[in-house]
């Protein structure tokens, strides 16, 4: 595994590999990351000993000062650049996951009811009521630039600006619930300077 991929604190191994020290046949124990869910916009995670033979050859496995770290394939991209760190405090303590990765904004659910206008008027509707309040837990938001025949432009603010998983955002959330509130828009199109933003994923080349 990339050694870039997480950090562990030797804070977090000392802990961990006294529980392991605990088990039977410890040499054969790995901690494992594995994300769990989404809750209130960011992921959840379980951490615990399980055997290092239970890894899938695509499963990353790596050693941090001889203790085996196993993170699940399907995880891999998700907890790039993240730190296990582990945590003192009486109320909270334990394993901690830092991750500077978040998971994508899910925008579903019905077209909203009553959309009225032309086209450009109903596609500002499903934005105002469908598509903001679902990425406002991520800090974003969305704006009509203006649509131009079966293309509707839009822009994207706040925390999904310059974010890594606006491409997915768009692709996945905000494009499918506009073509299916409007069904006269067979595009969408993203005019976002995301090299802007406040953690830009892009940045323009160099003149």
């Amino acid at each position: 595994m990339n050694e870039q991929l997480l950090a562990v604190t030797d804070k977090a191994i000392d802990k961990v590999q006294g529980f392991r020290a605990g088990v039977d046949d410890p040499d054969a124990q790995a901690m494992w990351i594995e994300i769990t869910g989404v809750h209130r916009g960011e992921f959840t995670y379980n951490l615990a000993l399980k055997p290092l033979a239970a890894a899938a050859p695509e499963d990353a496995v790596a050693n941090a000062r001889d203790l085996p770290v196993v993170v699940p394939a399907r995880d891999l991209e998700a907890l790039r650049g993240a730190e296990i760190d582990w945590s003192d405090d009486l109320m909270s303590g334990g394993l901690v996951v830092r991750n500077p990765n978040h998971p994508a904004p899910v925008v579903d659910g019905p077209a909203p009811e009553g959309l009225d206008g032309d086209v450009a008027e109903r596609v500002a509707q499903v934005i105002e009521r469908q598509i903001n309040p679902a990425i406002a837990m991520h800090g974003g938001q969305a704006q009509l630039v203006g649509v131009e025949e079966d293309v509707a432009y839009v822009k994207l603010g706040g925390g999904c600006q310059g974010c890594g998983m606006a491409t997915v955002t768009l692709d996945q959330g905000i494009e499918s619930a506009i073509l299916q509130a409007v069904p006269e828009v067979r595009r969408v199109v993203d005019v976002t300077d995301h090299a802007a933003g406040t953690n830009p994923y892009y940045q323009p080349a160099p003149t």
